[in-house]
């Protein structure tokens, strides 16, 4: 145990990954606060669930739409700049949104044309970051950095929410001047990253295939059973978007009360990497991770029937942290398992799914929710989701039976 807690620390006396912790972290700083504070506008403006929901599905069309484009870039150019030019155009677009908010003119279609710049954005930057990992840390401590990198972007995760909550109460365009700064530390922290690998410079035979990250999750089921299995359970189980509602409506807060529910499930994911940065999971990481996903679907329908705010935020952490653990697994098991050539299509196609979940997942609540109440909607999400694990465990034993992450 000693030697394990030696190595995770000595992940953080390596520079390079000390510096693409900086740019992870700060971006998710950054997109946390602007998940607070364009949730509340937009509700507050519209005081619709349907509105509401629609905001996950403007930042989700990017990713459809150039998912093969965004991964063939990643691929082909240099990575570090990529990540750059997003955070710029992020960061840009944060001082349109505080411009347009302390100014007084912003509208719902302005902000939704705001987010579906920060979605494109993202398209590009998300699987330029992910394939960057496994060249800033050393080798054989790919889970470790992992589940550290996850750490930190859960600390931003916590802190961000509640941040942009406060701020949000000051005034309602401060978050977007902190969105900006995030942004502009992220941009700065990446370009001061080395590589620590640095891939071969022969190219390969599909090298110009834009399919040929899809072709290759579609070969192998259980890269294909994990990321679908995301998508799928997170889709149904996206009870966190209809967090302004159980804020205003349901457990009678305001926005400090949304910012604190929005940081509850990145204080057991916190909790839940200081464990796994320690203690890797080394035996039957397939039937922890289907493990994991029925936990998250049990904790959101605590959640979706609590009316009392700490036994809300006990569920939030609790889904946070059994979230945690499926990600730390499907991030390594897509990393270690792809070519450094492909990473780039294959993390695009993967953030496709993710986004899928996430954003999709958001919109799906809100569609239901204004059909048939936030309550009952969240509830359906949570039972779906353990649906999902077991008939997912059934469809792919390969993933099911994994021992190792090899």
């Amino acid at each position: 145990m000693t030697t394990v807690a030696t190595e995770s620390r000595s992940l953080l006396r390596e520079r390079p990954f000390l510096f693409f912790l900086g740019t992870r972290t700060f971006s998710r700083f950054a997109s946390q606060i602007a998940a607070v504070a364009v949730g509340w506008q937009v509700y507050e403006l519209t005081s619709s669930a349907f509105v509401l929901g629609m905001i996950g599905l403007v930042q989700f069309l990017p990713t459809a739409v150039l998912v093969f484009i965004a991964g063939h870039a990643v691929d082909r150019f240099d990575r570090k700049r990529v990540v750059q030019l997003c955070q710029l155009a992020e960061g840009v677009t944060a001082v349109f949104l505080a411009w347009g908010t302390y100014a007084g003119w912003i509208t719902v279609p302005e902000i939704f044309l705001a987010m579906l710049v920060v979605g494109t954005a993202g398209a590009f930057e998300s699987p330029a970051v992910a394939a960057l990992l496994p060249a800033v840390v050393p080798d054989g401590t790919l889970q470790r950095a992992t589940a550290t990198s996850s750490g930190f972007g859960q600390l931003a995760t916590i802190t961000g929410p509640a941040l942009g909550g406060f701020a949000y109460a000051v005034a309602p365009g401060l978050p977007y001047v902190l969105m900006a700064g995030c942004w502009l530390i992220g941009m700065l922290s990446m370009g001061a990253v080395v590589l620590v690998h640095r891939p071969a410079e022969t190219p390969s035979p599909d090298s110009d295939d834009i399919y040929a990250g899809f072709r290759f999750i579609w070969a192998n089921p259980a890269i294909l059973g994990t990321i679908s299995l995301d998508l799928f359970a997170v889709l149904l189980g996206g009870a966190t978007a209809l967090l302004p509602i159980y804020a205003r409506d349901i457990l009678h807060t305001g926005p400090w009360g949304l910012g604190i529910l929005r940081a509850a499930p990145a204080v057991g994911a916190l909790l839940m990497t200081i464990v796994l940065a320690r203690h890797t999971i080394s035996r039957k990481v397939g039937m922890r991770m289907f493990q994991a996903v029925i936990v998250f679907g049990v904790a959101t329908v605590l959640f979706a029937v609590s009316t009392w705010l700490w036994l809300s935020l006990l569920a939030l952490a609790v889904m946070g942290a059994a979230d945690t653990i499926s990600v730390v697994i499907r991030f390594s098991l897509v990393q270690l398992a792809t070519p450094d050539a492909m990473r780039g299509r294959v993390g695009s196609v993967n953030f496709l799914f993710i986004n899928a979940s996430n954003q999709l997942g958001q919109f799906e609540s809100g569609v239901t929710a204004a059909l048939l109440g936030a309550m009952p909607a969240a509830v359906l999400g949570g039972v779906g989701t353990v649906a999902v694990a077991l008939i997912w465990m059934k469809l792919f034993p390969t993933l099911r039976d994994m021992q190792r992450l090899e």
